[in-house]
């Protein structure tokens, strides 16, 4: 048995994940991030043993455990770097958590360990070289290459999000123009939305759907979309538009045999995923390869505790 931890701004969820990558149980408790980093832990560790508890499995029959964190981490030393989410800077998690529980703890940015989870036991099993992407709130990825997570020299690869990918109407929360996240991720979807709607009001689905602006979300658009709307057709256009060219600088780069696609906006995959693939062939660099494997995520909010559980594995 395994414990996998997915340390969120909002909600710190523990899972006892058995060594096949079944989840026996999970708890989840508020992170409440304005508290300092000690007192957050000491949640954490309470939180892993009343899972225990309640599964009546002894922390003797764990053999590891694992997290994620929204952050930069330096997975050898355990030492979170920085997280923003929740204000922290080289925090030895590891070490403490090593100390309340008697076990060998690991680390990892919490896309990585979903990435790892998709590898191991989802959609991207058996693909040496994959890449897994969650489009939410931004846009995270996770890059297996030869078997094993890509970490780079100091744990930042796979900031995909943040590669270029055009000029748009609004900068990043990075502060830079253009990322791949402000075209592809909710949020961005969301924001080109209000801006059309704000710069010609028209009759539109979307809001007949929501009493007000600020009640627009990516699913509600998507919807208005299938529906015919016109003008949330028009979102989801330059949405693919950008995720292609995203995907096809992924493929010239790496040359993957499968990309995976998670977070809230794949819930859409089945309407967008024939518009992106047709998209994907204009903007490839060598037709005469296939396209690669590009299949929605199976694992759904367990591949991070899962690839937490496993990252001995990765």
């Amino acid at each position: 048995m395994r414990i996998g931890i997915d340390l969120g701004g909002t909600n710190i969820v523990v899972g006892i994940v058995t060594n096949e990558g079944d989840i026996v149980l999970k708890k989840s408790t508020p992170t409440l991030a304005s508290r300092s980093s000690l007192v957050i832990i000491e949640d954490m560790v309470n939180l892993i043993y009343k899972t225990l508890e309640v599964s009546n499995i002894s922390i003797d029959d764990i053999e590891l455990i694992g997290i994620g964190v929204p952050g930069l981490v330096d997975y050898k030393s355990g030492i979170i770097k920085e997280c923003v989410n929740l204000g922290w800077k080289n925090v030895d998690i590891c070490k403490i958590l090593k100390e309340k529980t008697g076990k060998r703890i690991f680390i990892e940015n919490d896309a990585n360990a979903a990435a790892g989870g998709e590898y191991l036991f989802g959609t991207m099993k058996n693909h040496l070289n994959s890449v897994f992407l969650t489009l939410g709130t931004g846009v995270g990825g996770g890059i297996i290459l030869n078997g094993k997570l890509y970490r780079g020299k100091n744990g930042a690869a796979a900031e995909i999000g943040h590669m270029t990918v055009g000029e748009n109407f609004y900068n990043c929360a990075c502060g830079n123009n253009g990322c791949f996240e402000t075209f592809t991720s909710a949020t961005g979807i969301i924001k080109y939305a209000k801006k059309l709607i704000n710069e010609n009001p028209q009759d539109t689905l979307i809001l007949k759907k929501v009493n007000g602006l600020d009640q627009i979300d990516a699913k509600i658009i998507f919807d208005s979309a299938k529906q015919g709307d016109k003008l949330a057709n028009l979102v989801v256009e330059r949405f693919v538009k950008y995720f292609s060219i995203g995907i096809c600088n992924i493929l010239n780069i790496l040359d993957v045999t499968m990309i995976g696609i998670g977070g809230g906006v794949s819930a859409a995959g089945e309407f967008f995923m024939e518009l992106l693939l047709n998209d994907i062939k204009k903007h490839k660099l060598f037709k005469e390869i296939p396209v690669c494997y590009i299949k929605i995520a199976t694992l759904g909010n367990d591949a991070g505790i899962i690839g937490a559980a496993m990252l001995d594995k990765l």
